[in-house]
């Protein structure tokens, strides 16, 4: 249907008002036009489920369309419009309440899942911890593809948590993620014996305070301030995961975790004088930065 009058007018709108953003790659004028398409036609879907033949839109869906891209071009996220964003090959559902996935988070989720894969194929099972789980996308993609953990995630918003549990059952992940809200490690103290876990992973706030008001207002505006603030220099909650970690964590486990761009060296740098760590892999993105630390304790 691209050769719909209002397909092409709403790409020309949509393409003349461009303005990009890095952390979300994916996002085309045509390929949002067509995710807003599906959106009016009352079928939702992630842009890498949007490639298929356009449905026939009646003339409310119509209408509703043109909305859609009106608010689109107002500023709202294409994930908030549509209510579902592609993470680690998972469609997840999507909201204010909680921090739109990214690409740049599949650097660390791929990086635990090979950690796990390997703690799994040593011991059968394992046991991961998510903390600031957000919308339960990395607790849902690790439970999905690595069936043999049991993923218990954390995060500080009900509100957020009420998402990542709407992702968990929309998966039928119930028996294998459990979640509850809470600051960091608090609210799992007692779920589990001290040092038992397996895997512990954390796309913390890194964000410092004064650059939140900063960013573009898309995000700003949009998505919730908890998710980014990470104190005056964006590193108060990693320095506290840092440091709480191995009460949680068993010898020759992991601790994996995300840190903003120009972060890296110097979080890699305290992890280092951190005699409860062994081994430490840097992850990076494609323009050489890190994006992601591995720890092992030891």
């Amino acid at each position: 249907m691209t050769y719909d009058p209002l397909y092409q007018a709403l790409l020309a709108k949509l393409t003349a008002a461009w303005r990009p953003l890095d952390d979300r790659p994916e996002e085309t004028p045509a390929s949002t036009v067509r995710a807003l398409w599906f959106r009016a036609a009352g079928d939702p879907r992630c842009i890498q489920r949007c490639d298929e033949l356009l449905p026939l839109l009646e003339e409310d869906e119509r209408e509703r369309l043109r909305e859609l891209v009106h608010q689109r071009m107002a500023g709202v996220p294409l994930a908030h419009l549509t209510g579902r964003q592609s993470f680690m090959g998972i469609e997840l559902q999507t909201g204010p309440a909680a921090l739109i996935p990214r690409q740049e988070t599949e650097i660390l989720g791929y990086g635990a899942l090979g950690l796990l894969e390997g703690i799994v194929s040593a011991q059968q099972r394992a046991t991961v911890i998510d903390l600031c789980t957000g919308c339960g996308n990395l607790a849902v993609a690790l439970a999905h593809h690595q069936p043999a953990c049991h993923v218990y995630a954390a995060d500080l918003s009900a509100e957020a948590v009420a998402l990542a549990r709407a992702n968990v059952e929309r998966l039928g992940l119930q028996s294998r993620v459990s979640l509850a809200v809470g600051d960091l490690f608090a609210p799992l103290e007692g779920l589990m014996p001290p040092e038992s876990a397996d895997l512990v992973v954390c796309n913390p706030p890194y964000i410092a305070t004064q650059h939140v008001a900063a960013m573009p207002d898309e995000i700003h505006g949009h998505e919730p301030h908890l998710a980014f603030d990470g104190g005056p220099f964006g590193v108060s909650i990693l320095l506290r995961l840092i440091s709480d970690t191995p009460h949680f964590l068993r010898a020759g486990g992991w601790l994996c975790f995300e840190v903003g761009l120009g972060q890296g060296d110097l979080v890699l740098r305290r992890l280092q004088r951190q005699p409860a760590y062994g081994p430490i892999e840097a992850l990076k993105d494609g323009a050489g930065q890190i994006r992601a630390l591995l720890a092992q304790r030891g």
